[in-house]
């Protein structure tokens, strides 16, 4: 079965989990359309192969968010960033289901985020370059 980890964004971090070979064959940061076209081609590689996929997504709008007092313009930028996070949720969520394909919707903390890339290099055995959103996403996924 191949797992797909989505942590969703303007940056969109992707990241397939291969659990018949124990590794990873992708994690990476893409465009959120470049993200769809990803998963409905392991959709297809997936039902070739006669396995399936399971989508697990990092779902923001279940996050509870705090943080440092902010100014009243830093509080509204950010306030739209989790806006338009919150709506790629949905979206992500309207897309798989259309798809057909099993997924889970993930609480945040539920996850290991915000990992560095040297624990990450250590824990994984992936030795590509990853930046932070691979990263997030290759966590909903490892090792299942």
């Amino acid at each position: 079965m191949y797992y797909i980890g989505i942590d969703t964004g303007t940056n969109t971090g992707l990241a397939i989990w291969d659990n018949r070979q124990e590794r990873f064959l992708a994690v990476s940061c893409l465009k959120i359309h470049q993200a769809m076209k990803e998963v409905e081609r392991m959709a297809a590689r997936a039902a070739e192969e006669g396995t399936r996929i399971c989508v697990r997504v990092e779902d923001a709008r279940l996050r509870d968010w705090f943080g440092k007092p902010m100014t009243r313009e830093e509080e509204r930028a950010k306030l739209q960033g989790v806006g338009s996070v919150k709506r790629d949720c949905s979206i992500w969520e309207d897309y798989l289901t259309d798809l057909g394909v099993d997924f889970q919707m993930v609480h945040p903390k539920n996850i290991a985020t915000k990992m560095k890339a040297d624990p990450f290099k250590y824990i994984t055995k992936w030795t590509e370059r990853t930046n932070e959103h691979g990263r997030d996403a290759a966590m909903l996924v490892f090792g299942l």
